[in-house]
Formats: structure tokens, C-alpha cells, sequence
């Protein structure tokens, strides 16, 4: 298959060095991999390979991560989920990534949650090894699930205090579970006390009330989407005076039905009101999205400049979770590009 050679932008965009920091493990299953794994296990797929990714809305691809992450029940599955990671970041140029996954996903691996940890490590290391980008973890909660379930996550991880683990998330669909924000206090609390940083879901498929509590009550060091801040004037003023990073997913909200098109899609009028907002895929197999892509969507539909570019790509360096040092290089390059 001859693929189409790359675009001079495409190949400015992959040179242009940027973090990724809304992306999550359960969203890089390729659907041949799937495929595969289905047919081992001799697991029904819910629709023909070649129409895996077509989700009827966010309750049916929320489902459909459920179903791939039971495929991978073993530890060679993982390495080979998490390597393959890190070759779609190398690929669209990305020196850095905070990767999200929720152990509720992964029913092979409950009461496992040390195991899986070190398979999933495994998989980056080898890529590392290799010289793939480096990788966080931010292990993230259902909203689902109860405050005692919460508490107890925070004390496994920091019991664990597994190297690869850098942040406690909370994720899901902020519509079905309602309002979450004071369930959760408490184990954000006692995360942020053991040293781990915080990323909180709001303000996707619920308005500016979630990212309000991500703020207020989860001390959220980052919000993951929160482009529906914009419905709320006071909202944004807070979080551009106190400049709390957003990480948004353009191509997802589109797909999922969020905004209707990218010339309506408010990441670019939160940039101009002083939020710091970074581009990501946050699921890229499942949505057919790639970082190059992103930017390159938010360039023509927005007329970004170079100049503004290269601010998007430092926000995303400056509010990753990477260590001082890669923060610190990853900076160094941005200026020379």
C-alpha cells in the first residue's frame, strides 16, 4: 500500500517539539489488533473490522472500551499495547506524553493493579530503550465509582509508589454520573498530599459546573477538555488569572458530537481570553485522530501563526507532568523551531 508522502506542513508540524498530555492507553487499540485479539479469544465483535470505530455517541464508545481492554488479559498484551504507544508519538514528533488509563476498564487485571502496572511500564521502557518518547501515567477514576473506591486507589498507588505513576485522573461521562466533584474531594486530597499531581475530566459533556468543582474542590493541576468553560464568562477569567492548562481534544469533540464543526469550537477563543490550552487526541485509534493532525486542523481553521503555534506547543511542554529536565530540553528545542 502506497501511502501518501507527507505535506511540508505535516513535516514542519512532526519537527515542531510539543508534549502530549490528554491521551489515553485505552484509545490507541488498533483495529487489527483488536481484531486479532477478538479472534484468539473467540469474542464476538459488535460491528465488521473495517467499521470498528464508528460510535454511534460517547455511551456506546465508552462501552466499546470496555470491550477491547477485556482482550488484554495478559502482560505480553499490554507491552505490546504501551510500545505501540510510543511509536504513534515518535511518529507525530512528540517528546513527551502523560498517559491516562482507568483500571476499571481492564477486567482481566482487578485486584491487579501493581501487576498491570508493571506490564504497562514494561512496554515503555522497552520503547524508551529504543529512544520512543518518554511516558507518564495518570491513573484515573471512574466517575462512577464510590468514595471509598476512590480512597482505596489513592492508597494502593501510594503504597505502590510505582516510578511510572505521576498523577491521580478521574474520567467518564460527566452527564450519566451527575455531579462528582465532592465524592471525589477527599482521595484528591490525600493525592496531592502524597506528592502526585491531579488532571480532572469536566467541562465535556457536562458545562462549566464540572470544571468549577475541578478546580474548587479537586485542586485539579490541569483540566482535560474543559472548552465548555466558555458558557460561563467568570469561569474563564478564573482560569486564565490563574492560568490552569487545558488539555483539549478538538477532533474528539467533534466526532463525539460535542461541537457540530471545528469553526465553532471554542479552543481558540479561550487561547484569545488568556486560558492556556494545548492540543491532543485524547483517544487517536479509535477517533482517527494524530497530533500533526490537530495542529494542523486548529492552523487552518484558526489561522494560527507560527508564533502562535509554538505558544500552544509551550503550554503543552510547560503543563505536562514531565520531569524539570525534559520540561527544560523539550524548551530548549521550541525555541530553535
Amino acid at each position: 500500500m502506497n501511502l501518501p508522502s507527507p505535506s511540508a506542513e505535516e513535516i514542519r508540524l512532526k519537527a515542531l517539539p510539543k508534549a502530549e498530555v490528554h491521551l489515553h492507553l485505552e484509545g490507541c487499540f488498533e483495529a487489527a489488533l483488536i481484531a486479532q485479539w477478538a479472534y484468539t479469544e473467540g469474542v464476538a465483535l459488535p460491528r465488521p473490522q473495517q467499521d470498528l470505530f464508528k460510535f454511534s455517541g460517547l455511551a456506546d464508545f465508552l462501552g466499546f472500551l470496555d470491550l477491547a481492554c477485556g482482550l488484554a488479559r495478559t502482560q505480553d498484551r499490554l507491552v505490546e499495547l504501551s510500545y505501540g504507544l510510543s511509536q504513534r508519538l515518535a511518529a507525530n514528533g512528540t517528546g513527551y506524553a502523560d498517559v491516562i488509563f482507568n483500571p476499571t476498564h481492564w477486567h482481566a487485571w482487578h485486584g491487579r493493579l501493581g501487576a498491570m502496572l508493571d506490564a504497562i511500564d514494561a512496554g515503555f521502557t522497552a520503547a524508551e530503550q529504543d529512544g520512543l518518547p518518554g511516558v507518564g501515567l495518570c491513573v484515573s477514576l471512574l466517575r462512577t465509582q464510590s468514595a471509598d473506591a476512590a480512597i482505596e486507589l489513592v492508597d494502593t498507588l501510594t503504597t505502590l509508589r510505582h516510578p511510572r505513576v505521576v498523577a491521580l485522573s478521574v474520567d467518564g461521562n460527566e452527564a450519566t454520573a451527575g455531579r462528582t466533584g465532592p465524592r471525589f474531594a477527599e482521595a484528591f486530597r490525600k493525592a496531592g498530599s502524597a506528592g502526585l499531581r491531579r488532571t480532572v475530566h469536566a467541562g465535556e459533556s457536562s458545562g462549566p459546573e464540572g470544571v468549577w468543582d475541578a478546580v474548587d474542590l479537586l485542586g485539579a493541576d490541569r483540566i482535560d477538555h474543559g472548552v465548555r468553560a466558555t458558557e460561563d464568562p467568570a469561569l474563564v477569567q478564573m482560569l486564565a488569572d490563574r492560568q490552569i492548562p487545558l488539555g483539549v481534544c478538538p477532533t474528539s469533540n467533534l466526532v463525539l458530537g460535542v461541537y457540530p464543526s471545528i469553526e465553532v469550537h471554542p479552543i481558540d477563543r479561550l487561547r484569545q481570553a488568556g486560558v492556556r490550552v494545548s492540543v491532543n487526541t485524547d483517544d487517536p485509534a479509535l477517533l482517527g485522530a494524530s497530533l500533526v493532525g490537530e495542529y494542523a486542523l486548529c492552523r487552518q481553521a484558526f489561522g494560527w501563526t507560527d508564533e502562535v503555534t509554538r505558544a500552544v506547543a509551550r503550554t503543552s511542554i510547560e503543563a505536562s507532568f514531565a520531569s524539570a529536565d525534559v520540561k527544560a530540553g523539550l524548551l530548549q528545542e521550541l525555541r530553535a523551531w
